[in-house]
């Protein structure tokens, strides 16, 4: 058991612990939440005895192994398979000693030991560990220098995976992952064998990986059991309780002090009033819990919707050599309310795709039409370092605005979550979920049409993805994602393209089947490292249920897609502007008629198949 004994925790100054308490039993998987700068990742380095308490103590089992990814990304000569193996370092001694030649008395003991420690089968597990997050059989047997730093963060996870600890602490483990990386880390997470504490802020991980959830709030630490979907449930339900609680108190105190305040100076009242002021004295105020901020990020909106579609590619290539493209061949239409997610592992072109769409990069062969005055906000990661760290917010607006007078400028820096003091805080200074919001309102500062965002969740805490996700529902244009966050995508997009094979295409399947088909791929593994057993090939009836599951989720998507467009003409033909454009009016009422026999259509297609999916179970 871990028990974090009344420890407080002050860091320059700022007391983030303070007289916390929690016990975690052994064999827990712990997922840790909080609002970005709670004091995390500084309670991992308390835990591991980098940096010294103010007061209490942290007591850890006797002898337990503690794992937790090396803060520099591994280089040098040796191969990603060496450096894996090498990581277990009683294994590594041992071959070393054999090889030796010792007296053959001790050879006996080592290779009995190298039994007991499944030696012989670790190249195995450490392969498909590394295949796993990505790797495949060539890149494994390349140099670890050869890779960029956030593949090395990789392989620094692999290896930690591989020596299986006692306490294995991950913080942010999927920071560098894509979403195939996410979807394995989910897997095989769920059945290790030992205690796991994990800072995480996607909430698909923390509801398949982790059976209790440690909340940080106000300098405490709280132990709810469940994943992060019940602990989101038990919080709310008790901050519902406690408001109950203090509104029945505070009627309560209210008819006490009026009783006071009217019979305190009456003789016959005296005792009375005097027992409601003890009373009153005794009754312990429930202190409202201030609730933790909301977060706010706003997209701004195009001034006007363009008519579809808004790209159009015919036959492209595209590449960053002449002659050698990543694409061939790409024949896609992308329409100006289209919300598709880029699947596939990384390397495989999702971002050479998303930056042809931005005009990044151009095609090499075919034809790529875009609609006229087509605004696009591109924003990726690595732009973070594109942010001038010795100006503020305002600073950056007022480059966009420079001939807007102060309080304009202000007031678009205010629109884009930097209010007051905050619009004057220097970039160096803000968190990375600040830089994240301010990138994203630069890049969409004239209101695009289409909206391609490359990892966007990195960095941002769950309240801060919550605010993405309301802000990208509420953008009325096009958006394609790239994102390892599978809650994000599924509560954003409703179209499903696939990058490999040179190409892209659409994924006929849901992101369930698509988890499916990456497990299947990378080969299912138990936490201990061992590999499950193959799942029995499903029967004919099997492949026509999951036929029919397919078409009653195809009509359905296709339902609520004519829903949304249908509402959206119905916006444009309520505009009184549209009474002056006889001609826009009929083609629009033209086409709302179209969409209304579509839904039709599509509403007998899922009565159908639905009813045929309830006879075939």
């Amino acid at each position: 058991m871990i028990v974090l004994d009344d420890i407080s925790l002050r860091i320059a100054g700022r007391l983030l612990l303070d007289h916390a308490s929690v016990s975690i039993p052994d064999g827990a998987h712990v997922g840790v939440v909080g609002r970005n700068g709670a004091g995390k990742t500084t309670l991992f380095k308390a835990v591991m005895g980098e940096l010294e308490l103010e007061s209490g103590s942290v007591r850890l089992p006797n002898r337990a192994r503690i794992g937790r990814v090396a803060q520099e990304a591994p280089a040098g000569p040796d191969s990603l398979i060496e450096r894996v193996l090498a990581a277990d370092v009683e294994r590594a001694a041992l071959l070393k000693e054999r090889e030796a030649g010792p007296d053959p008395m001790r050879i006996g003991e080592i290779e009995m030991r190298l039994v007991d420690i499944d030696a012989h089968s670790a190249p195995a597990r450490a392969a498909r560990i590394l295949a796993g997050l990505g790797f495949d059989e060539a890149a494994q047997a390349r140099a670890c220098s050869e890779f960029s730093g956030g593949w090395r963060m990789r392989v620094a996870l692999a290896a930690l995976l591989f020596t299986g600890p006692d306490l294995l602490m991950l913080d942010e483990p999927t920071n560098y992952l894509d979403l195939e990386g996410t979807l394995w880390l989910q897997d095989y997470l769920s059945t290790y064998p030992g205690t796991v504490i994990l800072i995480s802020h996607d909430r698909d991980l923390l509801d398949e990986s982790v059976d209790h959830i440690l909340h940080f709030f106000n300098g405490k630490l709280t132990l709810y059991r469940g994943t992060f979907t019940s602990f989101d449930r038990q919080r709310r339900e008790k901050l519902m309780l406690d408001q109950k609680h203090r509104k029945k108190q505070e009627t309560q105190r209210a008819h006490m002090e009026a009783f006071i305040a009217r019979f305190r100076a009456k003789a016959t009242k005296a005792k009375q009033a005097q027992s409601r002021m003890k009373a009153l004295a005794r009754m312990e105020p429930i202190a409202p819990e201030v609730g933790e901020q909301e977060a706010s990020i706003s997209i701004r909106h195009p001034e006007k919707l363009l008519s579809p579609p808004i790209v159009v590619l015919d036959g492209v290539d595209v590449g960053y050599t002449e002659g050698q493209p990543i694409l061939r061949n790409l024949n896609l239409r992308i329409d100006e309310d289209d919300r598709i997610a880029l699947l596939g592992p990384n390397g495989n072109g999702k971002s050479t795709f998303a930056k042809l769409i931005a005009e990044r990069l151009a095609p090499q062969r075919g034809s790529m039409v875009r609609a006229d005055k087509l605004e696009v906000a591109y924003l990726a990661q690595h732009q973070l370092d594109e942010l001038r760290p010795g100006e503020s917010p305002v600073e950056h607006v007022r480059r966009l605005m420079v001939d807007a007078p102060e309080a304009r400028v202000r007031a678009r820096a205010a629109e884009m979550g930097f209010s007051g003091g905050s619009g004057d805080t220097k970039v160096s200074s803000l968190s990375g979920g600040e830089k994240a919001r301010l990138l994203l309102g630069l890049a969409a500062f004239h209101g695009p049409h289409l909206l391609i965002l490359d990892e966007p969740t990195n960095h941002l805490d769950i309240q801060s993805r919550e605010a993405l996700i309301a802000a990208i529902n509420d953008f009325p244009g096009a958006v394609i994602l790239v994102s390892h966050d599978r809650h994000l995508l599924e509560a954003t997009v409703d179209r499903l393209w696939l990058v490999g094979n040179g190409t892209v295409k659409s994924y006929e399947g849901d992101l369930d089947q698509y988890r499916k088909d990456v497990l299947s791929r990378t080969g299912r593994m138990t936490g201990d490292g061992r590999k499950d057993k193959e799942a029995p090939e499903a029967t004919s009836e099997d492949a026509a249920g999951i036929a029919l599951r397919k078409r009653v989720k195809d009509a359905e998507a296709v339902m609520a897609k004519l829903e949304k467009d249908i509402a959206a003409i119905d916006k444009r033909l309520a505009d009184p502007k549209l009474a002056k454009f006889p001609a826009d009016k009929a083609r629009l009422t033209r086409q709302r008629a179209e969409a209304v026999d579509a839904q039709a259509g599509a509403e007998e297609e899922w009565l159908e198949a639905s009813s045929a999916a309830e006879a075939a179970q």
